[in-house]
């Protein structure tokens, strides 16, 4: 070995990422006031373009001769992500019942372990996936649904078992 070479008190000290995130985050936010501080609003006033005349107040009201509600949509299950979450002591639930719901047509995109209190196996869905939460627990003999909470992702339902399922009808 050669000469050991005395360490010096020079060195680089890098911000942390949240003061970079931080610093691009003003950076931005000024551009953007400076870009659009002397533009004038483009809000506009709607106005209704169909005339007003006497006739349009008195017109009458009728029926449509056809009473048949359209028909409602077949639940694409293809279409609807589900992921599905063991919150019980029992090894493998959540593998086992991803099955059951693919074998089912659903499509399924992930399964793992919950950590957390859960009172009895949930379903829970977006707004938008409110119909389809009701089909998957009936499918899979879930009787409670919930409207999904966080860290749950809205594109898709979750399921949380909290034991092993009765068989669905």
């Amino acid at each position: 070995m050669g000469p050991v070479r005395p360490r010096d008190q020079r060195g680089v000290v890098f911000p942390s990422p949240v003061m970079i995130l931080s610093i691009v985050a003003v950076t931005m936010a000024g551009v953007a006031w400076f870009a659009t501080r002397d533009h004038e609003p483009t809000e506009r006033l709607v106005t209704p373009s169909a005339q007003h005349s006497p006739s349009a107040h008195h017109s009458t009201y009728t029926k449509p001769k056809n009473h048949q509600k359209p028909p409602i949509p077949a639940l694409d299950r293809s279409k609807v992500l589900v992921e599905v979450f063991n919150n019980s002591s029992v090894s493998g639930l959540a593998g086992r019942v991803a099955s059951q719901a693919a074998q089912r047509g659903w499509q399924v995109v992930g399964s793992d372990n919950w950590y957390g209190t859960i009172p009895a196996s949930t379903v829970y869905y977006p707004p938008r996936l409110a119909k389809a939460a009701h089909q998957l627990s009936l499918d899979l003999g879930i009787r409670r649904r919930m409207p999904a909470v966080s860290p749950m992702r809205l594109d898709r339902l979750t399921v949380i078992l909290t034991g092993p399922l009765a068989p669905a009808h």
